[in-house]
């Protein structure tokens, strides 16, 4: 199967948005690749002898997606914007359900930096991580969803920027700022 153009990913996400249930039934095969490579992006972050696997990761957010019924799907770079953000909040209500949180526990610290970030480096403390990229938000949203976009998301600069509506320069910016200011929450909030 040739892999689907932007324009043909964002006219099925355009016309699911519309109410079109047969274009989600079209749009699944075509998108399914790319959901399992952020899936398992996220996985390979996650401790070893997780119990959540790829496959649930992905029919989770499928089902999570699929019931946001409201989502005016602006084209594909959007969809997986937002099915990076589902793929956060599925891995981090699964650790809180799990009684993950307590930071330190066998865990390693992992500095936050761009290697880390664009590597597969397992993150092992993702609630941390989760309410550093919260407490930006509430600080400056644009700047969080620029990270989560980014480096969680795998958008190159210039889909973020077409998502954010910014140029492709103020995502570079809002990137580097937001890494710094996580570093510093991150390194405030350490427990000691």
């Amino acid at each position: 199967m040739q892999a689907p153009t932007a324009p043909q990913v964002t006219a099925l996400l355009q016309a699911w948005s519309a109410g079109d249930r047969t274009a989600l039934d079209r749009l699944v095969p075509l998108v399914h690749s790319e959901l399992r490579r952020l899936a398992r992006r996220y996985m390979r972050r996650e401790r070893a002898g997780h119990t959540l696997q790829t496959t649930a990761l992905i029919h989770e957010a499928y089902i999570r997606l699929v019931d946001a019924q409201a989502v005016n799907w602006q084209n594909r770079a959007h969809f997986f914007g937002i099915s990076a953000r589902v793929m956060r909040r599925v891995l981090v209500d699964f650790a809180r359900e799990h009684g993950y949180r307590k930071r330190g526990g066998g865990n390693r610290r992992v500095p936050l930096d761009d290697a880390l970030l664009v590597t597969d480096t397992p993150d092992e403390d993702l609630i941390a991580l989760d309410e550093a990229l919260n407490a930006l938000a509430d600080v400056d949203q644009r700047k969080s969803r620029a990270i989560e976009l980014r480096f969680f998301g795998g958008l190159s600069i210039e889909e973020a920027a077409l998502v954010l509506e910014v140029s492709a320069e103020t995502v570079k910016r809002d990137c580097r700022l937001a890494k710094a200011w996580l570093l510093r929450w991150l390194t405030e909030h350490e427990t000691r």
